[in-house]
């Protein structure tokens, strides 16, 4: 999915649209900076949390795959509920807070990058079958507002970007207790 090659460039991909194309660019960078920050963190630094209302690292990388698979359903299969089965996975991860902090943590570094790169997967594959036409749809949002699904994909984007911010304090914090 991720072409290191390429890492820089918000251009054309194979098989997607221009605009398509762009989009998943940025959606590309966006994931390699976050895979850089969290690639080598230990299960206590991935569960430290700055104090006890604070989300983890885990938390925050498990939020991001919960928030783009939302959108996949919103967006793709035109649903605005998640599924049983699918609050029973997502849920934590998506609300995060006290739910987020009892469900969401001991696990190591592969288990996050794997849901965040299963999750991505599903997203290439599902962009692969509509056009830059399909970024225009709108629908109701936010606030009693339109959207469109460029906006909504753009959201995911800069929902990761933020967690990413979120992300590298927490981490500076973690490995500065932990060299006391």
């Amino acid at each position: 999915m991720i072409n290191m090659d390429r890492i820089y460039l918000v251009t054309d991909l194979p098989g997607y649209t221009p605009q398509i194309s762009r989009l998943l660019s940025m959606m590309n960078y966006t994931r390699f900076t976050v895979t850089a920050e969290v690639q080598d963190l230990t299960v206590e630094q991935l569960d430290f949390q700055l104090d006890e209302k604070s989300n983890s690292i885990g938390a925050l990388l498990s939020h991001m795959a919960a928030v783009e698979y939302f959108y996949q359903v919103y967006t793709f299969e035109q649903r605005k509920e998640l599924t049983e089965e699918e609050i029973k996975r997502w849920e934590p991860a998506l609300n995060l807070g006290e739910d987020g902090r009892e469900h969401i943590k001991g696990y190591d570094v592969h288990f996050y990058l794997r849901q965040l790169e299963e999750v991505r997967a599903r997203t290439f594959e599902l962009f692969k079958t509509v056009d830059d036409d399909w970024l225009a749809i709108q629908k109701p949002f936010w606030y009693g507002k339109e959207a469109n699904h460029y906006f909504m994909w753009f959201h995911v984007v800069e929902d990761e970007l933020n967690h990413r911010g979120q992300i590298r304090m927490t981490k500076k914090r973690a490995i500065a207790i932990a060299e006391r």
